[in-house]
């Protein structure tokens, strides 16, 4: 059925590699605006004159506004052109970076990361929706997809190391001057690389659904990451809580009664989207938490520099990127759920040994093994996850299915990095009645290294069933045979690069 898409012309062969090395620019940038602060709040704190609540909103802004917006950012894409949204989200993504590093005052400062946010939201979405339309099913697919989870594990890992770099050489605001420039060169290799002729879907713009959607997950996100300092029981907290599930709840039925749905049902009917999203969020809820506690341990515990803990992550980087290219190949040997489950139990067993950590203890002895077991199964699980949550989405709505699934991974983060931070807080409180303050940090830290575990454990176990391709049912002996169908040929199957089996 035409649903009003104009068909893409596909790029020659010796330019895919040179357009999808924009596209995965794109998705780096986004993820190094990530983890990029981390390692930098303190002097942050003390540059712009920072509360404690502020400082943590120096994070919050982005993730906030990041996570809340993606879904209309997929389908704005869907709907105006995904070149044209990558491009704008670009320019706003660099122009906010640009103010945050020239920011003199808190407000200032947290209302240009939100814009980094908003800029972000319409940069990944579509990015991912054109690598998809640049290669069909199949192994090419596999391995885009490998790049893609290379230079996102890449990102968040390489934040933390630009970062201290950045903050040591020049101070914090080059960390967003730098963002800025590298926002700017992948807007122009953009421009210079991606075609001119990627198609719209035919359709208007949910807006109601989308406002619906929006404060949704603005209200959850807000709650979950203002509940790690002012506690659940803070009736605001509770209040955003409320209000979350009422207009989740408005959602639901908002989307029933429209044709033009944000999110239309038929996203669910092929592939692997619900089992991809459900499985991302779980490994969402771990995945940004191990960027939040492990440069504090290296930091306060350990007493690194920014710079020491900023080269600390290279090994779990490069292993990101190892694991990440090597993600295609094993699933095409083992299959897609062995690929997933295995993936999931590498990164519990190196969080579990990451839970063993010490405050007197080294880099070398508690940091670095783990760190590379982590980086490993994590960059695979997120290249198989990707994979099945964009698994027979038809092209139309490509653009929604990125959104979604970058949804699910920013809104389980936000989740789980409000649980275990409120974990781990209770946790120290408790310790630092009958222990020194670093045995105590470090109590809190080994307690959120092994919950995360334990959710990854439970998450390779719920894999094994969602990521199962279908089986043909069995007839029994007295069982009557469909009708035949009349005579329209069929297509040939396409192999899957993720998994050879059909989909469920």
């Amino acid at each position: 059925m035409n649903l009003g898409r104009t068909k893409d012309r596909a790029p020659s062969p010796p330019h895919r590699g040179t357009v999808l090395a924009a596209l995965a620019a794109a998705q780096f940038t986004v993820m190094l605006a990530t983890s990029i602060v981390n390692v930098a709040l303190p002097q942050i704190r003390a540059g712009v004159g920072l509360s404690d609540g502020g400082t943590t909103w120096v994070v919050n802004a982005y993730g906030l506004a990041f996570g809340a917006l993606l879904l209309a950012g997929g389908r704005t894409a869907d709907l105006l052109g995904r070149r044209r949204v990558l491009l704008t989200g670009l320019a706003v993504f660099a122009a906010a970076s640009l103010a945050a590093g020239l920011a003199a005052s808190p407000a200032v400062l947290i209302a240009a990361r939100a814009l980094q946010g908003l800029g972000a939201a319409a940069i990944a979405p579509a990015a991912l929706a054109l690598t998809m339309d640049l290669f069909p099913p199949g192994p090419g697919r596999g391995r885009a997809l490998g790049v893609w989870g290379a230079v996102s594990g890449a990102g968040g890992a390489g934040g933390v190391l630009l970062g201290g770099v950045l903050t040591q050489a020049w101070g914090w605001p080059w960390i967003f001057h730098t963002v800025a420039l590298g926002a700017l060169l992948v807007l122009t290799a953009v421009t210079a690389f991606v075609p001119r002729t990627a198609g719209r879907a035919a359709g208007r713009f949910d807006l109601l659904g989308t406002a619906a959607i929006t404060l949704a997950l603005t209200c959850l996100v807000w709650a979950l990451t203002s509940a790690r300092g002012s506690g659940w029981t803070d009736p605001r907290v509770l209040g955003a809580l409320l209000a979350a599930g009422t207009l989740f709840t408005a959602f639901a039925v908002i989307e029933r009664r429209r044709p033009d749905a944000l999110i239309p049902p038929r996203l669910f009917t092929t592939g692997r989207v619900r089992s991809g999203n459900l499985l991302m969020a779980l490994l969402g809820s771990v995945w940004i938490a191990l960027f939040f506690f492990l440069p504090l341990y290296q930091q306060q515990v350990l007493a690194m520099s920014p710079l020491a803990t900023g080269a600390g992550q290279l090994p779990l980087a490069l292993a990101n990127i190892l694991g990440a290219i090597a993600a295609p190949r094993v699933a095409r040997r083992i299959g897609a759920t062995a690929t997933v489950t295995t993936a999931l139990l590498t990164e519990a067993a190196g969080l579990l040994w990451l839970s063993r950590i010490s405050a007197d203890g080294s880099y070398l002895t508690d940091v670095l093994g783990p760190s590379v077991m982590v980086g490993l199964g994590l960059s695979i699980a997120f290249v198989q996850l990707t994979a099945l949550a964009v698994d027979g989405v038809p092209g139309p709505d490509a653009g929604l299915a990125g959104g979604l699934v970058n949804t699910t991974r920013q809104v389980g983060g936000a989740i789980g990095l409000a649980a275990l931070a409120t974990l781990a807080g209770s946790v120290t409180a408790h310790a630092s009645t009958h222990q020194p303050h670093l045995e105590a940090l470090t109590a809190g830290y080994r307690a959120a290294f092994a919950v995360s575990a334990a959710v990854l454990a439970a998450t390779a176990l719920l894999a094994l069933p969602l990521t199962l391709p279908a089986r043909p049912a069995r007839r029994g002996p007295g069982a009557a045979l469909p009708p035949p169908t009349p005579a329209a040929p069929a297509p040939p199957p396409q192999r899957q690069a993720t998994d050879p089996a059909p989909a469920t």
